[in-house]
């Protein structure tokens, strides 16, 4: 099941007062002769940041601000105590273009405010970057041998991207989510929406339409629309402890429609086509 969940309608009572951690495949052949000296975590959570031209330098140092805060504040260190591990591994990189991914925070344990005050000085000291083209299917592609990589093991796998735009470049963005949700890893989204729809920037409308019908997949997995500047910081907060609870809402306020997606998942792709010819 896909949800739509609006900033407000989640307390963290609410995520910690059920439902049960997602079950994830059976884990590849290296990933199980590395799973013999990994250490055992909640959730292994790729943070996937849009780091586009379409996003202003101001959303940029919100977006860096809003991760850092969101990792050290209470809620988040209650419902990371609230797992059967009490602890998690992160990574966090920044993305654009199909071949454009940089990672700000290599794999980090956090299991109380000592670590999480320490990945969060991370993020935070890092020189604010922009790139051209977006591409959600490279950041998931990118993203998917990370979780092989690291030396922790997960009851859950959880790809976290957050973007203004639709794919725009690189290959079709449901079939890199497809190939992510074949090896059990789930895809939240955190679609950015504080601006009007703009040719020049190539947004479109209903991007949480988007986000839900051709990023996000797997059990649980959720959308966290931002469609006001001043609640950016608090929606990632939002997500961040949904994803460390490892909790559905109580109460979801849209659930997603029928198979047929509401935006064409092409759309990003047809948008470039018809302004640049290629």
């Amino acid at each position: 099941m896909r949800l739509l969940i609006s900033i407000g309608a989640v307390l963290v009572a609410g995520m910690l007062a059920g439902g049960d951690a997602a079950s994830i495949a059976a884990p590849s052949p290296q990933r199980q002769a590395a799973e013999r000296n990994a250490q055992a975590v909640d959730v292994e959570l790729v943070l996937a940041v849009d780091v586009s031209y379409s996003m202003d330098m101001d959303e940029l140092a919100i977006q860096r601000e809003g991760y850092a805060q969101a990792i050290q504040s209470k809620e988040f260190l209650q419902a990371l105590k609230a797992g059967p591990n009490g602890r998690i591994a992160v990574t966090y990189f920044e993305w654009a273009a199909s071949n454009d991914q940089k990672i700000i925070i290599p794999w980090r344990l956090i299991d109380g405010p000592e670590t999480a005050d320490a990945v969060a000085a991370e993020i935070l000291k890092t020189p604010i970057r922009r790139a051209s083209r977006t591409s959600i299917s490279g950041a998931i592609i990118f993203a998917m041998p990370l979780f092989d990589e690291n030396p922790y093991r997960g009851l859950r796998r959880v790809i976290d991207i957050s973007g203004d735009g639709p794919n725009n470049n690189g290959g079709p963005v449901a079939v890199a989510r497809d190939a992510a949700l074949e090896k059990g890893i789930v895809i939240n989204g955190l679609p950015i929406m504080v601006k009007e729809p703009s040719y020049s920037t190539m947004d479109i409308d209903n991007l949480d339409y988007y986000y839900e019908d051709c990023v996000i997949g797997g059990p649980g997995s959720f959308v966290v629309s931002i469609k006001d500047r001043e609640k950016f910081k608090e929606a990632i907060r939002t997500k961040l402890l949904l994803e460390v609870a490892g909790r559905m809402p109580e109460r979801p306020v849209v659930r997603v429609a029928g198979k047929e997606p509401r935006v064409n998942c092409l759309i990003g792709e047809k948008i470039w086509q018809d302004r640049w010819g290629r």
